[in-house]
């Protein structure tokens, strides 16, 4: 389609064929062989190495950022393909400290292979700076974070990492291409958990890289095959499906965020509230211009605190992950390996109109405390 139609019209038509008498929709190809002879043609000699369903996903990821992009099983898998293809020759992965815990896991895992997981706050340039200098690195930047939610300044931190000859990756989970798009600002690709608020209807574990390099895509494209780490074509398939309401969803998930944000900023339980909308530096609305995206957090005075109210909700639903239509919450720490406060409470809000969400959250905070 041509690129003079904006991101958002091109993501509702990605994957469809312009044909007679061809579906409307990209159709679901559930298949592990293709008819094949003579040199093999390599995105159709085996279903480990392509499927239509992942490249009408990755068309539509990929348009989001002016980008390619390259599909997997889960965001984990992606993390570990992008983490693998560039820990070659460098000792260091300099990751936020307050990011999602999950990349942490992951990265102690490249210790064998001589990559060192350093931690950082990312806020703080002069901190960054130090560690990607102390030895060839990777930046791995997370902004917003989860489940804080601070924000990082993504142009200087490009700028740290460009002087440093340091990669800089960005999990963009929370905001996704639509609220923040991290390769305008310098970063080699942006990660996403597609399982989130890409996908967003809680039915799909899938994963995705998107940059404009194409070496690295390739290399991504060798992991996924080798690995195994290949999206099947029902969850491609539902990714897709759900990315298409993307920009309808995160609007109304934002505006909601931030009027949920501001009553619990208001309520005399609530300890402290993270949301980027709260007070939001100059160069995190450059960044984010259109909105913060669904996920905040807030804390309580302690775990049992916290734990009575996520049990007395009517509505909001309590689970893991985010960025579902339904809105949903935990205590956060619950987690083994997670570094958020105890009484710290997840959540993600949904589609549901905030004026439900705020009686919800309003006779759950009121709930008696146990003698």
């Amino acid at each position: 389609m041509s690129g003079s139609f904006s991101a958002e019209a091109r993501l509702i038509h990605a994957g469809t064929a312009r044909t007679a008498a061809q579906p409307a929709t990209p159709p679901l190809v559930p298949t592990s062989i293709y008819v094949s002879e003579g040199e093999p043609r390599r995105e159709r000699g085996y279903g480990r190495d392509g499927n239509p369903g992942w490249e009408a996903l990755e068309e539509a990821l990929g348009g989001l950022e002016d980008a390619g992009a390259v599909a997997f099983a889960s965001g984990q898998a992606a993390s570990m393909a992008l983490m693998l293809t560039l820990a070659q020759g460098r000792e260091r992965i300099v990751l936020p400290a307050d990011g999602y815990y999950g990349a942490r896991l992951l990265a102690g895992k490249l210790r064998p292979h001589g990559t060192e997981p350093v931690h950082a706050d990312l806020r703080d340039l002069a901190a960054v700076e130090r560690e990607l200098k102390g030895a060839p690195a990777v930046l791995w930047a997370e902004t917003p974070t989860n489940p804080l939610l601070r924000v990082a300044d993504l142009a200087a931190l490009a700028e740290v990492a460009a002087a440093a000859n340091a990669p800089m990756i960005v999990d963009n989970t929370t905001a996704t291409g639509v609220l923040q798009r991290p390769l305008d600002w310098g970063a080699a690709a942006s990660l996403y958990s597609l399982t989130k608020v890409i996908s967003g209807h809680s039915d799909v574990i899938a994963g995705a890289v998107v940059s404009r390099d194409a070496e690295l895509l390739a290399g991504l494209r060798a992991w996924r095959s080798s690995g195994g780490g290949i999206p099947g074509p029902f969850e491609a398939w539902l990714a897709l499906r759900g990315l298409k309401t993307l920009p309808l969803r995160i609007a109304r998930q934002s505006d909601s965020a931030l009027a949920v944000a501001r009553y619990l900023a208001g309520h005399r339980r609530v300890r402290a509230v993270h949301y980027p909308g709260l007070g939001a530096a100059a160069f995190a609305r450059r960044q984010m211009p259109d909105g913060f995206g669904p996920l905040l957090s807030f804390e309580m005075d302690s775990a049992p605190a916290a734990d009575r109210v996520v049990a007395s909700s009517r509505l909001i639903l309590p689970a893991t992950s985010f960025g579902g239509v339904e809105s949903t919450w935990e205590r956060r720490a619950r987690w083994p390996g997670e570094t958020a406060p105890d009484g710290l409470i997840r959540l993600s809000v949904g589609i549901e109109p905030a004026a439900d969400l705020i009686a919800d959250i309003d006779q759950a905070l009121a709930t008696p405390e146990v003698p």
